[in-house]
């Protein structure tokens, strides 16, 4: 088990190519150096791989032929910056049950320190729509809630990814969508700790109705009774939002009983004593 004493990170930041965020990559590595950070990864919205034109929902990801420039640039600046701050490359992948065949192959070429797994879809209908629940009866509404964490469940099985990304995200702007009983979230939570895959605190839902993080820390109890690691993510679409909330976040997890959390260079699990 490796350790190492890293005090600030995040591993979870966006730019200008996916469509919906500001700043170009430099922007957010610049914030984290004035934030104090000691590693900022840089992991932008993958394109739609298996669509056949370049730029599918041009406000959602980057354009395919955008990919390789993306990761030669993140490259290029984790060289640039090597004295003064660690720049991690990383990407935010959708998961599609059906089609990620076509997201692995273009993964293997590039030398990613890791790719969080992210649920943005279910039943073709964004998690954050936030008229899908409108008509739904109480049983739908389960229904739905079950179908997202099975999606999570299939996403920690596929063996494609380090961390999965704001596992209940889907209450961005539903908050009741915690109070909808569903025996699925604990049992995806036995899933990933059976698989060793890190989850991230996301302090994004802030910027969303919900107005807090993700997960919740009821899911985080059960996470860490569930030997799940954990790490940190702004999920930054501006710069001045790189690392924010990192200290409040650190101190939540200490309270709810965990003793670390984690990053990943080269897709191996460095360990960070909270």
């Amino acid at each position: 088990m490796t350790y190492e004493n890293i005090q600030m990170f995040d591993l979870h930041t966006h730019h200008e190519r996916c469509g919906h965020a500001e700043g170009e990559i430099r922007d957010y590595i610049e914030a984290a150096i004035q934030s104090g950070l000691e590693i900022i990864g840089i992991s932008d919205h993958s394109p739609y791989f298996y669509k056949a034109v370049d730029h599918f929902r041009p406000n959602v990801t980057m354009r395919k032929s955008e990919f390789a420039e993306y990761v030669a640039e993140v490259l290029a600046l984790k060289k640039e910056y090597e004295n003064k701050i660690e720049v991690l490359l990383g990407v935010e992948s959708d998961y599609f049950s059906e089609h990620m065949s076509h997201y692995e192959k273009q993964y293997k070429q590039y030398p990613f320190d890791y790719i969080i797994g992210s649920v943005h879809y279910v039943d073709g209908l964004s998690i954050f729509n936030k008229n899908r629940w409108k008509r739904l009866t109480d049983d739908e509404k389960v229904t739905t809630k079950d179908a997202y964490y099975k999606l999570i469940q299939q996403s920690a099985q596929s063996g494609m990814f380090q961390i999965l990304g704001h596992i209940d995200a889907m209450k961005g702007f539903y908050p009741e969508f915690s109070d909808i009983s569903s025996t699925q979230v604990e049992e995806t939570l036995k899933i990933i700790g059976q698989k060793g895959i890190a989850i991230e605190v996301n302090t994004s839902g802030k910027t969303k109705y919900v107005g807090g993080w993700y997960p919740s820390d009821d899911i985080l109890e059960k996470s860490l009774f569930y030997n799940i690691d954990v790490t940190f993510g702004s999920d930054a679409h501006k710069p001045e939002r790189v690392g924010d909330d990192f200290q409040l976040v650190k101190e939540k997890l200490k309270e709810i009983g965990f003793k670390k959390w984690c990053f990943f260079r080269q897709k191996e699990k460095v360990y960070l004593p909270l």
